[in-house]
């Protein structure tokens, strides 16, 4: 971590040690001109430190990602100790007035960058974000949820043998650290190659809040920020009831058949080979399939849709665990 000592310059504006300041960052203007602005709040402690850029709802549908931020900014956790807080809730903001994952271009901005600045405009909010606020992090966490219907247990992600990185996520301490691949052109990918460790939150599911993973996130950014020495006097980080699983290798259970769909266990679940999880029926009671497990593993997403399609994902379960 390098110590911020002087003037912290970001979307064209200077912050002293000290200053507390909003930032317009701009993306795009709607039909009527009316511009679309997505606030950027930093909070710079007098005392030089790291710092620390809180993101969520790169995709637009993604809101309890956002509760997380606006957790961290409303209870005052963003005002740090020492160093810079950084705090961006929403990155798709058009995505998130229109209640939809992409932009309105249709593309995925996690599937874009690090972007240009005369490409599609995805492609210009990746490229303004990569260039113009992410230099300045010393670490990124990334708060997302499962999509569509399906419910992810509150995890990080990180690539493997990477010992720094998995050192933040035990003290982030949430109850799964899944080992996965960077994707080619997104958000993490992008950090990665400019050397900026990120740690990336799933929890929940699209358009849906929920307490408990809305904790875990919350607590995790105090767990971190108290490893950093930069968690404000006033608030206490407790450290995690339970030690993390770390799941190094996973599949999805597909649905055999189309129909009204049921889970019959609940997430986190550690289950054997064979064991019923679930029950798919058809609405004239003529038909009942019970979903099997096709291995032993922890059921850490559950798709909690009504009616699937033959094929669709219905449960996440680990393979392979490590230490």
């Amino acid at each position: 971590m390098t110590d911020q000592t002087n003037t912290l310059h970001i979307l064209g504006t200077d912050i002293a040690l000290g200053e507390s300041r909003e930032i317009n960052f701009n993306v795009a203007k709607l039909h009527t001109q009316a511009t679309i602005d997505v606030p950027v709040i930093i909070e710079r402690s007098n005392t030089p430190g790291p710092t620390v850029l809180f993101t969520a709802g790169i995709h637009g549908d993604e809101v309890n990602g956002v509760e997380i931020v606006r957790q961290l900014i409303a209870k005052g956790i963003n005002k740090p100790k020492r160093g810079t807080i950084i705090c961006i809730p929403v990155i798709n903001m058009l995505g998130f007035l229109n209640k939809s994952r992409e932009l309105p271009d249709g593309r995925d901005l996690n599937r874009v960058f690090p972007g240009h600045p005369k490409g599609s405009l995805a492609s210009q909010v990746a490229y303004k974000l990569i260039n113009d606020i992410v230099p300045q992090a010393d670490l990124i966490i990334d708060y997302h949820t499962g999509s569509a219907d399906r419910f992810n247990s509150a995890h990080i992600r990180i690539v493997k043998d990477n010992e720094p990185l998995k050192n933040l996520a035990d003290v982030f301490g949430a109850p799964f650290i899944m080992y996965s691949k960077n994707l080619k052109k997104s958000f993490r990918s992008a950090c990665s190659k400019l050397n900026i460790p990120m740690l990336l939150f799933e929890g929940g599911k699209s358009y849906h809040l929920d307490n408990t993973i809305s904790n875990t996130g919350v607590n995790g950014a105090k767990r971190i920020l108290k490893h950093l020495n930069m968690l404000n006097v006033k608030f206490k980080s407790q450290p995690p009831k339970h030690k993390c699983v770390i799941i190094s290798e996973s599949k999805w259970i597909r649905a055999k058949h189309s129909g009204m769909f049921r889970a019959t266990v609940k997430l986190n679940t550690l289950v054997e080979k064979g064991t019923s999880i679930g029950v798919i029926t058809d609405p004239f009671g003529k038909f009942s399939y019970a979903v099997k497990s096709s291995s032993a593993g922890y059921l850490f997403n559950i798709n909690e849709a009504p009616l699937v399609h033959q094929g669709d994902a219905l449960f996440h379960i680990s393979t392979q665990i490590s230490e």
